[in-house]
């Protein structure tokens, strides 16, 4: 799992070009985690800063839905244990 800082700046955005939230990532990843499916389908967050994704040589400025809802559930888990 990527380990981004939550309070990294990002922007979320949508491919049905809604207008962006522009914040962190931990308020990225609570907006898309209200999202319905079909709109959860059509958001990536874009990072200032690069991270490096598992079987791929370079880094990545975009996380797409599936690593956004990893997000979400790592954030679960941490509500979880009080972290």
């Amino acid at each position: 799992m990527m380990n981004i800082p939550w309070d990294q700046p990002a922007t979320l955005i949508d491919l049905d070009g809604k207008t962006p939230v522009i914040g962190t990532i931990l308020e990225c990843v609570t907006h898309f985690s209200l999202f319905k499916p079909f709109a959860k389908e059509q958001a990536r967050i874009l990072l200032t800063r690069p991270v490096f994704r598992t079987g791929q040589k370079t880094r990545t400025w975009i996380l797409n839905p599936n690593e956004i809802e990893a997000l979400v559930q790592r954030r679960a888990a941490e509500d979880q244990a009080g972290v």
